[in-house]
């Protein structure tokens, strides 16, 4: 298990407030992730109830479970997270330069709420040297006002393609486009900055 990072301290920073309220409804995240997400294995690997495929389907091409993690704080579970490429990189920067396909997974065990949803993903964007310039904050927002709350058994779904860009789905977001592979970089390379799994160079 990862140590605490402050993308997940936010999700928890008002756990003294009881009852927390997930914003929910249809939309483009729910459609995209029956369009993207297809499971391509019968093997899983299952954490904290989690069920993480082995390998999923992107656009006609096998994409592998390459990590997969329990963010806890105390004795609260936040989400498991999983990364999906489609080959195994030699080091960070290879993970994040790859053209191909990627997608990151977070599986929520608890309830929370829009706001410390958005405002968890603005810090940790703001604290991205690849995501201060203008045009990457306008990307950021765009993201940011994606999301609604998640319940417990919710998932976020953020994914790279080559044609399209970065996509945002899951039942945590109202579905979200972004053009491009600058933005999926700063994101992944912020994501792989706060949970290092490979060699930095």
């Amino acid at each position: 298990m990862s140590c605490m990072s402050t993308f997940d301290d936010m999700l928890l920073n008002r756990e003294g407030a009881r009852g927390m309220k997930a914003l929910r409804g249809g939309g483009v995240g729910g459609l995209l992730l029956a369009m993207l997400l297809v499971a391509g294995s019968a093997q899983a690997k299952v954490m904290a109830g989690v069920r993480m495929p082995d390998a999923i389907s992107l656009q006609g091409k096998e994409l592998l479970l390459e990590h997969v993690d329990l963010k806890k704080k105390l004795f609260f579970e936040i989400y498991v997270w999983g990364l999906y490429l489609e080959q195994k990189p030699g080091s960070t920067q290879e993970a994040i330069a790859f053209q191909g396909p990627k997608q990151l997974q977070l599986h929520f065990r608890r309830n929370i709420n829009r706001d410390q949803l958005a405002q968890a993903f603005r810090a940790f964007l703001s604290n991205s040297p690849a995501a201060r310039s203008p045009e990457m904050k306008r990307y950021s927002e765009q993201l940011v006002q994606s999301l609604r709350g998640v319940r417990k058994g919710d998932s976020l779904l953020i994914t790279y393609l080559p044609d399209k860009g970065l996509l945002i789905s899951g039942e945590g977001s109202r579905g979200a486009v972004i053009p491009g592979k600058a933005f999926a970089d700063a994101l992944f390379s912020a994501w792989l900055t706060e949970n290092p799994i490979y060699d930095r160079d």
